[in-house]
């Protein structure tokens, strides 16, 4: 046992969608030495855990279970007794139907402190996410949630289905796919009409979400026409009847569709801001990164550059991380930028121009073609031999353009003011998804995304 005890922290992860994690739930994912989590939980919402931390997953299926919940109740004990710091993240909100209460009690019984993280339920997000308000002043004032799939040691009808039936508002019945038709057949026996409208919503919130409607009398032939599977909500009343009118996530134009994004992730963020609001899921998996050279040549190449800034006549910026390594390396060297006060300043395309003007600088016209060669067509007519240009680039910059340059007569300094590697980022999430195609997209911004993307 280590000297001091750790803390446990049962966290609700929400429906699906990572953004709907609350503050408080995200915090403690960030601040975790080990992430004991299930199959509901988002993977990006793993990638959010510090460097370092183990990930452990014990993930249920109806007709399998990775882990005993009696064997997690004690895997949550035995590490908080090592002294870790333990997120255990479940789907939803851990209070219904999460099985938090038997893990806290085992947690209590040992003297081990914990802390009930609440999240955002499948039964309300969910429905939404489908066009379905759970109430509606004209349909449901009340709202009613229960279990499909209760512990098979309690008695036979321990649901009231009377009482369930006579209940007024919307019934939401959570991991009840299997048990569709008894529950359609139970409500319809004890009053329910069987035109009741009925909308199962499977992912929800998810790049997977799919929506099956029907009414009471229909729905489990519908279930089982469509091989519509687990896990999914089923909303019983007449709020689905606002379905057509609300549904909102299934007109985005990207809906359904989970998009790798490869760039460096302090590049992305742009991109994934993008794939969201058009209704997409992206997967971050950056395979680069850039990284200041630690190469002594390589320094020593760039401090005598900007030492004599006021030597070039051209510098030409060829992507915003040129941009941005410059000024890195200009802040190291404690070099001032006005030493380019003489100097024409060329840009490749619009991103490149952004960023030298965040930095006061402002490049000549842009080329109509954003890449080396439009560079080349822009600004060829301008240059004149025996002037020299500087190039801040990254070590895998392609070489035509230096050479053509130098075909021109221009004496051209190249500087490799950033490396790019690979990230080596564990990628079993991403593995799993990609084997149960449940990828439908991978964007790539760079030959060496793709290369070591393969690789």
């Amino acid at each position: 046992m280590a000297e001091k005890t750790g803390k446990v922290y049962l966290v609700g992860a929400g429906p699906g969608d990572a953004k709907l994690i609350t503050v408080k739930g995200l915090e403690c994912i960030r601040k975790a030495d080990v992430l004991v989590y299930d199959r509901l939980a988002s993977p990006r919402l793993l990638k959010q855990m510090k460097s370092g931390g183990e990930k452990i997953y014990v993930g249920k299926l109806p007709d399998r279970h990775t882990m005993k919940q009696e064997e997690i109740n004690q895997l949550l004990v035995d590490l908080a007794l090592e002294g870790k710091t333990v997120v255990r993240l479940k789907g939803g909100d851990p209070t219904i139907f999460g099985r938090v209460g038997e893990e806290a009690e085992l947690l209590r019984q040992n003297g081990i402190y914990y802390e009930i993280v609440p999240g955002i339920t499948s039964a309300i997000s969910v429905p939404a996410y489908a066009g379905i308000p759970v109430t509606h002043r004209d349909y449901a004032s009340s709202l009613s949630i229960i279990t499909g799939h209760e512990s098979p040691d309690k008695l036979d009808h321990s649901i009231h289905w009377d009482k369930v039936t006579n209940a007024t508002g919307t019934l939401v019945f959570l991991m009840g796919v299997a048990k569709i038709g008894y529950i359609s057949g139970q409500l319809i026996k004890h009053g329910r009409p069987p035109e009741t409208p009925v909308a199962l919503v499977r992912w929800g919130t998810r790049a997977e979400q799919e929506t099956l409607t029907g009414t009471l009398a229909d729905i489990e032939a519908k279930v089982t026409a469509a091989d519509f599977k687990p896990p999914a909500v089923i909303v019983v009343g007449e709020v689905v009847r606002q379905r057509p009118q609300l549904m909102w996530a299934e007109a985005l134009p990207l809906f359904g569709k989970r998009i790798v994004v490869t760039r460096a992730r302090s590049q992305a963020s742009e991109l994934v801001n993008r794939i969201e609001e058009l209704g997409g899921e992206p997967y971050e998996f950056p395979v680069i990164e850039t990284v200041m050279p630690e190469d002594a040549g390589k320094k020593a190449a760039i401090a005598s550059a900007l030492g004599a800034l006021d030597a070039y006549d051209w510098v030409f910026f060829t992507s915003p991380n040129g941009v941005e390594f410059f000024w890195r390396h200009l802040a190291e060297l404690k070099v001032d930028i006005r030493g380019l006060h003489r100097a024409r300043i060329g840009a490749v395309g619009p991103a490149t121009a952004a960023a030298l003007a965040e930095r006061g600088l402002v490049a000549e016209e842009l080329p109509a073609r954003f890449q080396a060669e439009g560079l080349l067509e822009a600004f060829g007519p301008r240059l004149e031999a025996g002037q020299k240009v500087l190039l801040p680039r990254g070590d895998l910059a392609r070489e035509w353009l230096p050479a053509k340059l130098r075909e021109l007569g221009l004496e051209v300094t190249e500087i490799d003011t950033y490396e790019t590697v690979v990230t080596g980022e564990d990628d079993i999430e991403l593995l799993r998804l990609l084997e149960e195609k449940r990828i439908h997209a991978v964007t790539f911004t760079s030959s060496s995304t793709v290369r070591n993307f393969i690789e």
